[in-house]
């Protein structure tokens, strides 16, 4: 499985970004998704990342590394494929 992504560490605190479509930040299984994520990034909280037609991220997670990504350039971010088997 290949997961694009990035894994941060912030003010002592490290957290995983999971790329997603679009339709999953709308969807009622987004929790669930995240959830399936954590299997890949132990211990570290998910957030999940889509962005529009124009780039524009949407974020969704735990609200305090919500509001900092939010504050970020999504250029800013060190965005890799992971590979797990």
């Amino acid at each position: 499985m290949q997961i694009e992504g990035a894994v941060i560490k912030e003010q002592g605190q490290q957290f995983a970004i999971v790329i997603v479509k679009s339709n999953v930040l709308n969807s009622n299984q987004r929790d669930d998704i995240r959830r399936e994520f954590s299997k890949y990034f132990s211990g570290m909280p998910i957030i999940l990342m889509a962005q529009d037609s124009r780039g524009v991220p949407t974020y969704y997670g735990r609200k305090d590394i919500v509001a900092f990504l939010s504050k970020l350039d999504v250029s800013q971010i060190p965005w890799k494929k992971f590979t797990f088997s």
